[in-house]
């Protein structure tokens, strides 16, 4: 299935001097077969060293030396391993995470060797306390589960999705266009991004058969949590892994989550799940300008979780319950958030910490709060999730008088529209993806060319 980090990813390869590359995400959300992908459609013939399955590998990396473990890698394989032709993938890294440190030599003596490096709750390893990162010697890229993009190309819908991507906000939008992505975009809430399940979905079209494998895949991701939990208790970590769902779009209230635990024993498992990439954090900043996180006050903060999809399944919400005109009300509207943060993190640069951000005002005469705070080059943009057909946006219009921003954003379903007087630009959910772009254009049709590039 076709993966937009496969584009990222050729601009890593391509570069004069590039960096070994490490691939940060959740397990399951596709690390390797992106990696098999690439190396098909590059022509790099692919050495894949699995350090789960084969421990014994790492032997190879306990020198500085690079030539010599290349040597001793080609006489093992009987492969010849040469720069340009050859992509050396490090799989499974964390059960050995020593060998990370080896790919600093790699990038100083041997820079044209292609090397990609990823793992299963690789995050951990590299946010030990013992753990010594090659600052500057070493790339990142930051995978997450299938966007509505990525989704409607595998199900073989190309042409709603090459709308979406080459949708320009003077074109005009049919509204038999409008209703067909709404219909598939349902299908996508209740399926998610998860690679497996989607390509269930795409072969079967059976929704039962991907509920059972999202259920498998929500049994594996607490089975992981022993491997992690060093001496936690696994059942908080599963009891905050199943609350999470629910409290999509509320600020996180230790008291409220888990009132019978200390708010210490919580936070550490929020922490911990959000270093196996399970949930996200979604920072409250005061949004007087960039970078968002110069404000942020981490003392406040939302969460949302890895896959939409996986959230209807903890959620037990069928497809026949989200065909409903108002799909996104279901639960207080807490898909339609998820759904906006995880593109919001999927229109983030692949080398880029994710973070995510909302903006907040706690006064007793006039309380407001946004869903999302995000910049389109150096211009702060407020954003509104609106989860049913109708509602206020007080809370958008406060925000943009008091920050003076030149645009603010609504995700709704409603068709898309751009009103000068109040500085607004109305977009579908199913455009999220597509958020700076729509948002440069957006500016530049009420300011004039504002949005730097």
């Amino acid at each position: 299935m076709y993966r937009s980090r496969l584009n990222d990813l050729k601009l890593w390869a391509c570069a004069s001097r590039h960096k070994p590359l490490i691939i940060r995400g959740a397990r399951q959300v596709g690390k390797t077969t992106l990696v098999s992908l690439f190396a098909q459609e590059n022509a790099f013939e692919l050495l894949q060293l699995n350090f789960e399955r084969n421990p014994e590998y790492a032997d190879f990396f306990n020198v500085n030396d690079p030539k010599q473990i290349i040597s001793l890698l080609e006489i093992q394989f009987n492969q010849d391993i040469k720069a340009g032709k050859t992509l050396l993938f490090l799989d499974e890294i964390q059960a050995q995470p020593t060998v990370l440190k080896t790919l600093r030599y790699f990038y100083e003596e041997m820079p044209d060797l292609h090397i990609i490096a990823a793992g299963s709750l690789l995050d951990f390893e590299l946010n030990a306390p013992s753990y010594s990162i090659p600052v500057g010697r070493i790339s990142y890229m930051h995978l997450h589960p299938m966007g509505f993009i990525e989704f409607l190309l595998a199900i073989g819908k190309d042409k709603l999705s090459a709308f979406i991507q080459n949708y320009q906000l003077n074109d005009t939008l049919p509204d038999t266009i409008h209703q067909a992505l709404l219909k598939q975009f349902q299908i996508y809430i209740a399926i998610g991004g998860m690679p497996e399940v989607v390509a269930m979905y795409a072969k079967t079209g059976s929704f039962k058969q991907c509920e059972m494998l999202k259920q498998d895949l929500l049994a594996t991701f607490q089975n992981d949590f022993a491997k992690y939990a060093n001496n936690m208790d696994t059942n908080l970590i599963r009891k905050v892994f199943s609350k999470v769902p629910a409290i999509i779009g509320n600020k996180v209230k230790y008291s409220n989550l888990l009132p019978d635990y200390k708010a210490a024993q919580v936070s550490r498992i929020i922490d911990l799940l959000s270093h196996a990439r399970l949930i996200q954090k979604v920072i409250r900043t005061s949004a007087n300008g960039v970078p968002l996180a110069a404000e942020a006050n981490h003392k406040f903060f939302k969460l949302i979780f890895l896959d939409v999809g996986l959230v209807s399944s903890i959620l037990n919400l069928t497809y026949q319950a989200l065909e409903a005109d108002d799909l996104m009300q279901i639960n207080s509207g807490s898909l339609a958030e998820q759904w906006v943060g995880q593109a919001l993190l999927l229109s983030q640069p692949y080398n880029q910490q994710p973070e995510l951000h909302y903006w907040a005002r706690e006064k007793k005469s006039s309380s407001a709060e946004l869903d999302y705070v995000s910049a389109i080059s150096d211009k702060v943009i407020g954003i509104e999730v609106k989860a049913g057909k109708t509602g206020t946006l007080k809370s958008l219009h406060l925000f943009l008088n008091e920050k003076s921003t030149p645009l603010a954003i609504r995700f709704s379903l409603q068709k898309t529209s751009l009103l000068n007087e109040s500085k607004l630009l109305s977009l579908p959910l199913y455009f999220a993806e597509e958020f700076h772009q729509l948002g440069k254009q957006g500016l530049s049709l009420l300011h004039g060319n504002t949005a730097k590039d």
